[in-house]
């Protein structure tokens, strides 16, 4: 595990504050990225505030995430350490159902995973995004 820095919105009226988070180490097929900037959106914006709905607080936004791959899982073959990545808007899907298989994992029948403010299934965690300093993301979902 890793003890990471984050700014966290703790209600929808608060703004953001220091708070920290653990991130664990990758998982076969998964990298742990250091964070080195990350975008301020709209969406980050209107979830913080409540404005899509209920948000369980505290939450890390930040879905624009720009860094460097700081380790890599078991049986990672498309990025090695210290390569340059970026993260989107999910995290993870079931990668097997027909909209996954199909590449339209945004529609994917388990559900897909945001970055922050979904439920993590492989741990039933509040998934938190890139306004921290790093992140651990399943490499079909980094970019280079």
């Amino acid at each position: 595990m890793h003890r990471t820095a984050a700014y966290a919105a703790t209600s929808a009226t608060a703004p953001l504050a220091p708070w920290s988070l653990e991130r664990r180490d990758p998982r076969a097929g998964e990298v742990l990225i250091d964070i080195r900037y990350c975008g301020i959106c709209h969406s980050d914006l209107h979830t913080v505030r409540g404005e899509w709905g209920p948000v369980d607080y505290p939450l890390v936004p930040g879905h624009e995430i720009v860094g460097h791959v700081a380790a890599v899982g078991e049986g990672v073959t498309k990025y090695r350490v210290g390569d340059a990545v970026g993260v989107g808007c999910f995290v993870d899907s079931c990668r097997r159902c027909a909209q996954c298989a199909a590449g339209e994992e945004q529609y994917c029948e388990q559900g897909m995973v945001a970055t922050y403010g979904s439920v993590d299934p492989s741990t039933g965690e509040v998934t938190q995004g890139g306004y921290s300093t790093r992140i651990t993301v399943h490499q079909d979902y980094v970019l280079r």
